[in-house]
């Protein structure tokens, strides 16, 4: 048939043999028929011979070298497809020596005029740097061509090929970074992957860490004059005594780069992607270079990711095991998600145990725990197994419940099931390594256990822990020796081996009860079957029992034996895995894979941001032009001082056209502390096209500070309202630029984004106008801050009044400068305009109270907080803190008001009403209300005054977390009798002196945790109730006492970890 003249014969046998090709069969034996038919006319023909030669032309290299001038004719041919074949076939015959041939097809077919054939030549390029590296520097011109291409289909192709070639030539990328980005969303899936890992490389190569700043913001509250001692390094400690400047530098806000934010912006929309593949890439991208609140958007599409197919779910919980250790808070809303089904394959479970255990904390381990019950009784036992020892890392991790799980595994050792068995017992040695001397009734009830435990290595484990921790249960441990002596003869080998052990460390440490079991159990073990027995008995008995022949080591014996062995350490298998990039084969394996490229660190210092510009006759994309455009209208209104001022005292990430979104609640902070930064910094940060433009604007506005700082105080009014004017101005060149890049994206979602940006600025413009009335009255802040801002070094610590000229909160509006995303997710935090009296609460002298803010550190300022214990009617789920402000400086403070509000996943907070004015000397009371969620997690926010913000954090006591409640004698002892087990905690104590009568007991119990007292018909028992205040879960506590001031305090609680808390801080006020 291929030899036949008929083109239809030559068709229907090429299709036959494509279709053997595809069934997997072996076609070789027909090369020389085929190959003769690439020269056939009909194109139908020829692009079936040409998919069977890209098939075999590298295992029939020889007869392929014949049909090469055929090959070179076709890469003329006029149809494309035609076109591509033929350099995919050419680039398939792996011979030296055609790689001339090869190089010039390839630099032809780069410039052909379809995509699809510059596309096969960008697939070309590896093939050919493979076969000769030396023709690196000519591939590199060829892939510098193609990345400069604008279509869609070659972008994925030739970044592929930049990766394989030349990774580490990012200069290459600098100028089509903002393309790649803008046509990421519409380039081919798997295309988009390559893109979004190189961008991943490029961006950690030339961009700030946005989390930079972060753990200086969280110590804002310990250090903003004095180094804190807690939680400090040597090197801390030895700066500790630094001026503040060297602290206000370093607070110096994080302005992200408006690339940066180009990259985030337009990758975020691929989150909805079908291909599971992309949404890996566009979380793994996030993680790696997203600030901390922004990366929670990956959460959701990574759980929705996990109802596919099982193999996608394996490498989805891969990454998100890894991510939780570091970012827990990110998945604890999706905790359900995560729950085991019957029907998952063990990989499965055992990865999403990985996952719960990792976000367990004190809030969420009561529930994470019952699930760890039911999955228990699983008939999988490699998955019991996994769970039982996931037990025992929440027991490490939170040391609240490390009683309760030890209690749990405890009742585990009953359990007819051996495997069960076997691992809680070795779970329990290990959990009771931290702390033997306080579990000494575990190791005695352990013990007992030997009878009926027949697991050998459950066996084994409790005869080491007794061995070990024999002088916690010396009468026991002799008797439990006497007892393995009996059948020492048929037990297994691994019990015997422990059996010897625990015969030789009683030896050493009590050896008048125990000499003659020891020798007897020596004496078996010298003529047992097993030689590791006998040697182990020959051995140990040289040790202990020394003789004349015995050599040095027998001095040695005790230290040998009784060695302090250091705790085991229950850590994640994933702890150490985000070294390599997520989602990369080699964080699959936890081991460095062919090819693999380490995620370079983040640079100490921003590299030149003008490397991305693109020059105008290069044919500039739209937002570029749009940006300069920009530009010039804002350059036409004349507003040269507030232009500067206020891209660094608002609170926004971007100091440009670029970027039309930013992390308000991230920069808000940063800014708080550090007041604005300095102008060269911001010059350098901003757009390239306005670079010049800046310049000039500077040097007009110092000539202009100069004059305005020697006019008198009196004419700040006329100076604000002049502000206001260019602040309409401001606002409509903002709408205009925002029109603008909503003009120049691609696809629907950019309309959307233009859209809320346009709400944005239009609400802004509310709160303006509705903040007129107090700007005018305010001291005229702007002249005196840019002369603070030239002084900062010069700052004295005692100088309070150096501070008050900072950037008041109304001038540039936060939601102005909101990401969309960020203000749909504040919408629901908004809080209603109740106000509360603060005669509402009245101050009880005898109630704790607890600084918020020292005087120092709030120059001037001191705030104080105490739990008011009365119901806060607003919110019946919400604790009332009683904030009481006082004004110890000599100028009135304005403005007070908390924004920023950080909380953890659950909590709310009903925010204090604002205080107009506290006048010098004077004190207010305001009262808020927080729901801490029954949990005793800090509710951070920023106090805010007309000219500082402070970083301020309220951390409950856990008895201040419930309200009381009466009950009768009857009903308290039938409530206690449900929350029995695990809900009960019990602990013994000694009465302090003082406290040995029935009315100091109660008024310490009653000052300690916000319960009331419960009738009781006995003496000796005093009894106290009360509810949660958010779930409205039922606290039972009990203090009984006995003689001699011995008492024993019961606390029974449905929230473990709230119970536990509990007894401690109980136990502490009785025995204090």
């Amino acid at each position: 048939m291929l030899d036949s003249n008929k083109d239809s014969l030559k068709l229907e046998a090429m299709k036959r043999i494509v279709a053997m090709i595809a069934r997997g069969k072996n076609a070789s034996d027909l090369f020389p028929a085929v190959v003769k038919n690439v020269a056939c006319k009909n194109i139908e023909v020829k692009k079936l011979v040409y998919v069977y030669l890209v098939r075999y032309a590298e295992e029939q290299q020889d007869l392929a070298l014949l049909s090469i001038s055929t090959f070179q004719r076709g890469l003329k041919d006029p149809n494309q497809l035609i076109r591509a074949s033929a350099l995919r076939v050419l680039s398939s015959i792996r011979v030296t020596i055609i790689v001339p041939i090869m190089m010039l097809a390839i630099k032809e077919a780069a410039s052909d005029m379809s995509p699809y054939v510059r596309k096969t030549a960008a697939h070309a390029i590896p093939k050919l740097y493979s076969l000769d590296p030396e023709q690196k520097d000519q591939l590199i011109e060829v892939i510098e061509k193609l990345l400069a291409d604008k279509t869609t289909l070659v972008a994925g192709s030739v970044v592929m090929a930049f990766e394989e070639v030349c990774p580490e030539r990012i200069d290459l990328i600098h100028k089509n970074y903002r393309k790649l980005c803008n046509l990421l969303i519409d380039v081919e899936e798997w295309g988009q992957v390559v893109i979004i890992n190189m961008l991943t490389r490029y961006a950690r190569t030339q961009f700030l860490n946005p989390n930079m700043n972060e753990s200086l913001l969280e110590e804002g509250n310990d250090k903003t004059f004095y180094g804190s001692d807690e939680d400090e390094d040597d090197e801390e400690e030895e700066e500790k005594d630094k001026k503040a400047e060297a602290t206000m530098a370093k607070r110096k806000p994080y302005v992200m780069d408006p690339d940066h934010r180009l990259l985030l912006r337009n990758t975020k929309p691929l989150l909805q992607s079908r291909n599971a593949a992309v949404v890996m890439a566009v979380a793994q991208l996030y993680f790696h270079l997203a600030p901390k609140v922004e990366v929670g958007v990956i959460a959701k599409a990574l759980v929705r990711l996990l109802r596919s197919h099982s193999e996608v779910q394996y490498v989805v919980l891969q990454n998100v095991a890894t991510m939780t250790i570091k970012r827990r808070g990110m998945f604890e809303p999706y905790l359900k998600s995560f729950y085991i089904r019957s029907t998952d394959p063990t990989q499965i479970k055992v990865l999403k145990l990985e996952v719960l255990t990792n976000l367990a904390n004190e809030t969420n381990i009561s529930t994470i725990l019952r699930e760890f019950q039911t999955y228990i009784k699983s008939m999988d036992k490699d998955f019991v197994a996994a769970t039982i020892q996931a037990i025992g890392r929440c027991a490490t991790n939170i040391g609240e419940v490390r009683d309760t799980c030890l209690n749990g595994l405890v009742q585990l050792l009953s359990n007819r099931d051996e495997l069960v068995v076997a691992e809680s017992v070795v779970v329990i040695k290990k959990l009771l390594q931290m702390q033997p001397e306080k579990h000494s009734d575990i190791i005695k009830h352990m013990a007992k256990l030997t009878d009926n435990i027949q697991v050998p290595m459950a066996r084994a484990s409790i005869l080491w822990l007794i061995g070990e921790y024999c002088e916690h249960v010396p009468k026991i441990a002799p008797d439990v020796l006497r007892k393995m002596a009996k059948s020492f003869t048929n037990e297994e080998d691994i019990v015997k081996l422990q059996i010897i052990n625990l015969a030789a460390k009683l030896y050493l440490t009590n050896s008048k009860q125990t000499k003659l079991l020891t020798q007897y159990v020596l004496n078996l073990a010298k003529y047992d079957q097993n030689y590791d027995i006998r040697d182990r008995a020959r051995f140990i008995r040289q040790l202990i029992v020394p003789t004349e022949k015995s050599g040095a080591l027998s001095k040695y014996a005790k230290k040998l034996f009784l060695a302090l062995k250091p705790a085991p350490v229950l850590e994640s298998p994933f702890k150490d895995r985000d070294h390599f990039q997520l989602g990369s084969l080699s964080h699959l394996l936890n081991a460095k894979a062919g090819g693999y490229q380490e995620l370079p660190d983040w640079p100490e210092a921003a590299p030149d941001p003008s490397v991305r510009n693109v020059e105008v006759k290069d044919s500039v994309p739209e937002w570029t032009k749009c940006s300069s455009r920009e530009k010039r209208k804002e350059k036409k209104v004349e507003k040269p001082f507030y232009s500067d001022s206020e891209g660094e005292s608002g609170p926004t990430e971007s100091a440009d056209s670029e970027s039309d979104s930013a992390s308000g609640s991230e920069i808000g902070s940063g800014i708080g502390e550090s007041g604005s930064g300095s102008e060269s910094e911001e010059s350098e940060e901003g757009s390239e096209s306005e670079e010049e433009e800046e310049e000039e604007k500077e040097e007009k506005d110092k000539k202009k500070i100069k004059k305005e700082l020697k006019k008198p105080v009196q004419e700040s009014e006329s100076e604000q309202s002049s502000e206001e004017e260019e602040r309409k101005h401001e606002r409509k060149s903002k709408q205009r630029k925002s029109d603008s890049e909503s003009e120049s994206d691609e696809d629907d979602e950019s309309e959307s984004e233009s859209s809320q940006s346009e709400s944005e600025d239009s609400e802004s413009e509310a709160e303006v106008k509705k903040k007129k009335k107090a700007a005018e009255s305010k001291p005229p802040s702007k002249p005196v801050k840019k002369e603070t801002k030239k002084e900062k070094k010069e700052m004295s610590l005692l100088d309070l009044d150096d501070f008050e000229p900072a950037p008041s909160p109304q001038v540039t509006p936060v939601s102005a400068f909101l990401s969309n995303s960020l203000v749909t997710d504040l919408e629901g935090l908004s809080m209603s305009d109740a106000v509360l009296s603060p005669a509402a609460i009245s101050p009880s002298s005898a109630l704790k109270s607890y600084e918020l803010l020292h005087r120092i550190r709030g120059e001037g300022l001191s705030v104080e907080y105490c739990f008011s214990r009365q119901p806060f009617s607003p919110d019946a789920n919400m604790v009332a803190v009683q904030v009481q402000f006082t004004n110890n400086a000599t100028s009135e403070t304005k403005n007070l008001h908390m924004e920023d509000v950080k909380l953890q996943s659950g909590m709310r907070v009903k925010e204090f009403p604002e205080i107009e004015l506290l006048p010098a000397g004077e004190t207010a009371t305001a009262v808020m209300g927080i729901d801490f969620c029954d949990s005793t997690q800090a509710a951070n926010f920023q106090l805010c005054t007309h000219t500082r913000k402070f970083f301020v954090s309220i951390q409950p006591p856990v008895g201040e977390l419930m309200r009381p409640v009466f009950l009768t004698e009857n009903e308290f002892k039938k409530e206690q009798g449900q929350l029995m087990g695990m809900n009960e905690i019990t602990e013994k104590l000694t009465l302090d002196a003082k406290c040995r009568n029935e009315h100091a007991i109660v008024q310490r119990v009653t000052t300690a945790a916000n319960l009331s007292r419960v009738p009781c018909g006995s003496d000796r028992e005093c009894r106290f109730a009360g509810r949660t205040v958010t779930s409205g879960s039922l606290v039972l506590a009990t203090v009984a006492t006995k003689e001699e001031g011995d008492a024993q305090l019961m606390v029974n609680c449905e929230k473990m970890v709230i119970g536990t808390m509990l007894v401690k801080d109980i136990h502490l006020a009785l025995t204090q």
